[in-house]
């Protein structure tokens, strides 16, 4: 990935994207050419892993890896008009941009087709994803022999992180009026994920995360 470096990000915001993220894109290199599969994973900063799971009808699981595989995590991203840069009026030399926040994960595939590990991590997708609703669902909310039919249709799989690269790209490299401008546009235009993220990062102390939409 390409990363100026006015768009690098510290660990700590990398280490929350990672953690706040949804689902993502599991991507490896095979004997045959390049396999991919959009997937829910749960973040272990401690263990650096990322664990989620396949269908096992997907044959991704199966499939020999061709040196590391490739995770690619996104935050919100939208599109950015030059019309809301305050520089525009001063020279007009603006052009459209695209705001975003991406991490590519690099590591080791492991596949664990191993009941309890899947089930474990079930559980734990379920709590990531159901923490904080006012009414949380859980595993054991459903009866015990459904929950081992589905367990037996997936294949839990284990990305071992050896590099990250991540670029959040929010405007570091324009003017504070700019900045301003971009906040107010994309805020107009119904992205106040992306907007809080630009305020994040140029002005600091805003609440909110990196999620998408």
């Amino acid at each position: 990935m390409y990363v100026p470096a006015h768009f690098a990000a510290d660990e700590q915001a990398v280490d929350d994207l990672l953690a706040q993220h949804g689902a993502a894109d599991l991507i490896i290199a095979t004997p045959d050419g390049m396999v991919a599969t959009m997937l829910p994973f749960v973040y272990d900063s401690g263990a650096r892993t990322l664990r989620g799971h396949l269908a096992r009808n997907n044959d991704q699981w199966r499939r020999t890896v061709l040196g590391e595989a490739l995770v690619i995590v996104r935050g919100p991203d939208a599109y950015v008009s030059p019309a809301w840069y305050a520089s525009k009026a001063e020279h007009g030399r603006v052009v459209p941009t695209w705001n975003y926040i991406s991490a590519h994960v690099y590591g080791q595939l492991i596949v664990h087709d191993d009941p309890a590990w899947v089930e474990q991590l079930v559980r734990d997708l379920t709590e990531h994803h159901e923490s904080g609703r006012p009414q949380q669902w859980s595993v054991d909310d459903a009866p015990p022999k459904f929950i081992a039919g589905q367990l037996r249709a997936i294949v839990g799989v284990e990305l071992a992180i050896t590099r990250i690269e991540a670029k959040f790209k929010l405007s570091q490299n324009r003017p504070a009026a700019d900045i301003d401008g971009v906040v107010s546009g994309l805020t107009a235009d119904g992205h106040e994920p992306i907007a809080d993220a630009v305020r994040r990062v140029n002005i600091g102390d805003v609440p909110g995360d990196f999620r998408r939409p």
